[in-house]
């Protein structure tokens, strides 16, 4: 029986010579396959020890390294599932997360472990390790012990890989399961699709905790046997300084902002490079033209989401689906990736004309299960001929390509990173004084959108923005904290007394 573990097909595209460099660091390391291949093996062997229960969940907090790239791997080789979270996620969503999804094993960054062992214990987690970002922590101390010689567990296709959690417009996050089969299909279907080929450097600058940085890019390079130039902190210079050794480069249109903002980034610079991605967040007009002339490069935008990995994507050359078509269009995401199937309709169930602005909805292997211990949500969120409903607000245009217009349920994507205005109001309307919040999204040119809370004050009070700002980065990750605060005496509303949110947008425009 084949091992459908995508562990297993990572492994199998290792390069023959395991001493060659597989990574190398910002901070000057060099790790070899060899490398990845014995520590994954030695921290596989160490969560096999604990005789974790079958499909136990791996929560993982922590800075960015190899050693987390590892631990990641090495939850795949061992057969479990991991759950990546945001470093900037503050107690209370720990808190919640970790209630949720009940995870058998923690691993946390050594100066949060105070705080978040006491939540994993009370919520009945039984092992709570370290992993730093400078290669410490309980959890290497315990791995080194370990044998580095590993079996990779035997799994099917639709056995759980990873869950990643995604905030609901409610405020509720939600799980959303990924597959062995959902990750490896898309990996596969890229390698081609990207025109991946021998010799290909990826300069890896991205988070490790979301879709974008974890599974596009390193399973792209892994399953290329390709280099990575690994940085744990995006830094534009030395982005620069290192891109004539890379080939591939993949980002959120703030580092593409950012890297424009440097004198040296001309054609010279990247002379070398072969392909750069945008995605996770629309990527402006101007951007996508002053990136031509300044590096003679198109930008390649694509769409994918958390439920779904990559959905759609600009080519790379020319796409015989769309009469072998190869332009990359500015303000759009491309095609629907081969194995894809991308609809439009209305609200009423109706598929829509080319052209005609409404609900995107996709099929395919790559798109997910379902959420964790959400069934209904789950049904809810697909429809009876079994088509995932994105909530994303779309077309497609004659030529195939499709456009996103708008994000349903009013999601702001600052840098990168979904907001929910929902979850922020919550927030905001528990704080002393205030009767009622309204929060939006505006456009901003370094992240694109900025979410922006507008606050209605109790009678006789007195509330400062500046205060509620700061008492809001106390409770919230830093991205989803607004950038502007506004305190006023009523909000608009329409008949029904809903909040008029497009009326607070264009009144806040900056």
């Amino acid at each position: 029986m084949k091992n459908e573990n995508l562990f297993a097909a990572l492994r199998a595209a290792f390069p023959a010579d395991l001493d060659r460099i597989a990574i190398e660091t910002d901070n000057g390391l060099y790790y070899s396959w060899r490398d990845l291949d014995r520590a994954t093996a030695m921290m596989a062997n160490l969560l096999v020890s604990m005789q974790l229960p079958a499909g136990s969940r791996i929560a993982v907090q922590v800075e960015k390294s190899v050693e987390a790239l590892m631990l990641y791997l090495a939850t795949l080789r061992a057969g479990y599932v991991f759950l990546p979270l945001n470093t900037a996620y503050q107690s209370a969503e720990i808190e919640y997360f970790i209630g949720n999804a009940e995870p058998a094993v923690v691993v946390c960054a050594p100066k949060n472990f105070g705080w978040v062992s006491k939540i994993a214990f009370k919520a009945g987690t039984q092992h709570v390790f370290t992993l730093g970002d400078d290669r410490t922590g309980s959890l290497l101390e315990r791995a080194v012990h370990c044998s580095d010689q590993h079996t990779v567990a035997q799994r099917s296709a639709d056995d759980l890989a990873a869950i990643l959690y995604t905030s609901g417009t409610t405020g509720r996050s939600k799980g959303a399961m990924l597959s062995h089969g959902n990750m490896l299909s898309n990996a596969v279907m890229l390698k081609d699709y990207w025109g991946w080929k021998p010799g290909d450097v990826l300069m890896h600058v991205l988070p490790i905790f979301h879709v974008h940085g974890l599974f596009v890019a390193v399973h792209g390079a892994l399953l290329n046997g390709s280099r990575m130039i690994w940085m744990a902190r995006f830094d534009p210079k030395q982005v620069l300084a290192k891109l004539p050794e890379a080939t591939v480069f993949m980002g959120v249109p703030t580092l593409y902002v950012r890297l424009l903002a440097e004198p040296g980034l001309n054609r010279e610079a990247a002379r070398n490079m072969r392909l750069f991605i945008a995605g996770s967040a629309p990527l402006l007009i101007e951007t996508f033209f002053e990136w031509i002339d300044r590096t003679g490069h198109t930008i390649l935008e694509r769409y994918g989401m958390s439920e779904t990995v990559m959905l759609t994507s600009n080519p790379y050359a020319a796409d015989p689906r769309y009469a072998n078509q190869s332009e990359r269009r500015g303000g759009t995401v491309g095609f629907p990736l081969p194995g894809v199937s991308l609809r439009v309709q209305s609200d009423d169930g109706q598929t829509l004309a080319v052209g005609d602005v409404g609900g995107i909805q996709v099929k395919g292997p790559n798109v997910f299960g379902g959420y964790w211990q959400m069934p209904e949500k789950t049904k809810e969120e697909f429809t009876t001929d079994g088509y995932f409903k994105t909530g994303d607000v779309g077309r497609v245009d004659h030529d195939g390509y499709v456009s996103i217009v708008g994000r349903s349920k009013d999601l702001i994507i600052s840098g990168g990173y979904n907001v929910y205005p929902a979850e922020i109001e919550g927030v905001i309307n528990t704080l002393p004084g205030v009767v009622e919040s309204a929060v939006v999204g505006v456009p901003d040119a370094d992240f694109g959108e900025v979410g922006l809370a507008v606050v209605i004050a109790k009678p006789g009070v007195t509330l400062e923005p500046a205060n509620i700002l700061q008492k809001l980065k106390t409770m919230l990750a830093n991205f989803k904290v607004p950038k502007r605060c506004y305190v006023v005496a009523e909000l608009p509303r329409n008949a029904m007394g809903k909040v008029q949110k497009n009326v607070l947008r264009a009144q806040y425009q900056p």
